[in-house]
């Protein structure tokens, strides 16, 4: 194992060159995949006649498929209907088409976890539906979906990995391009390590977030800790 010669400013450049990319995708993925995946979690939710259970059936089909199908599909299949994509674009689209699946169910998860009662309430003092699952329940049950979402972007960020089979110049792409070079093997657990490691750093600060978010955003939490604030004012 060779350390310096791994790590050589050349190296390390062409190293985070591919986790730009990686970092690339994968926020476009998380935005556009969040975005689908809250409106199809809600017309879960909402049970429109004919439209909520062909997504249903959507929503279910794809997440009970692997996704390094989904990106082969999307990059060797679609060009052959006319549908011609880059590299980059196919990875994007294969993620967000995944894991707006895997959000969708999180979402009505979600939704379903707020008590019925809050909407009965609602619909009673006169807001119609739109106006209470946007006031009422949706604010309530994103507090309750921020680990799990948190959780699948984490996911996705890694899965962004997989996408090395249609050759996206990211990490692990690039980690590869360096230890397949002339002399590489000595460099292959220096150079997997590092790109471990900095999965981890992202994934790490990822969750640090989450778990701030959750407990700034607990009511219950809030209040007690209103309490105590109001009780030392008092004594």
């Amino acid at each position: 194992m060779d350390f310096a010669g791994a790590y050589s400013s050349g190296n390390l450049a062409y190293l985070l060159k591919g986790f730009a990319v990686t970092l690339e995708v994968a926020f476009v993925a998380i935005v556009l995949s969040f975005l689908i995946g809250c409106i199809l979690g809600i017309l879960r939710y909402a049970k429109i006649p004919v439209l909520s259970p062909i997504v249903a059936l959507v929503v279910e089909i794809t997440r009970n498929l692997p996704l390094i199908l989904i990106i082969f599909f999307t990059y060797f299949a679609l060009p052959e209907v006319g549908v011609k994509m880059s590299v980059t674009a196919a990875a994007i689209s294969a993620l967000t088409v995944f894991e707006s699946a895997m959000i969708a169910e999180i979402v009505r998860g979600g939704l379903n976890a707020i008590p019925k009662g809050q909407i009965e309430a609602a619909r009673s003092s006169g807001l119609s539906y739109i106006q209470t699952l946007w006031y009422i329940i949706l604010p309530q049950a994103l507090k309750k979906m921020i680990p799990p979402l948190v959780s699948q972007f984490i996911s996705l960020l890694k899965d962004t990995s997989l996408a090395i089979i249609i050759a996206l110049p990211e990490l692990l792409h690039n980690a590869k391009g360096i230890y397949n070079g002339e002399g590489g093997s000595k460099y292959i657990i220096p150079i997997l390590l590092m790109a471990a490691f900095m999965y981890f750093v992202v994934n790490y600060l990822l969750s640090i977030l989450a778990r701030r978010l959750e407990k700034r955003l607990d009511p219950d939490r809030s209040a007690a800790k209103q309490l105590v604030n109001t009780t030392e004012n008092l004594l």
